[in-house]
């Protein structure tokens, strides 16, 4: 994914189809700076990461 898609869905108001890995995640924020995006995993969602915004994808 590149960066402007991860920063449009993290402040979208609706839900998006993500993956991270092949897990269904949520962007929570986007560092422009860095690539990376903050995102949690909807089946557990105490867990967060901060992983690169490449490896996420929209389904």
């Amino acid at each position: 994914m590149n960066i402007g898609r991860a920063i449009e869905i993290s402040s979208a108001a609706e839900t998006f189809n993500i993956t991270y890995l092949d897990e269904p995640v949520i962007i929570q924020h986007v560092d422009e700076h860095t690539k990376t995006a903050r995102i949690y995993y909807k089946k557990e969602p105490d867990r967060e990461d901060e992983v690169p915004v490449l490896y996420l994808i929209e389904e």
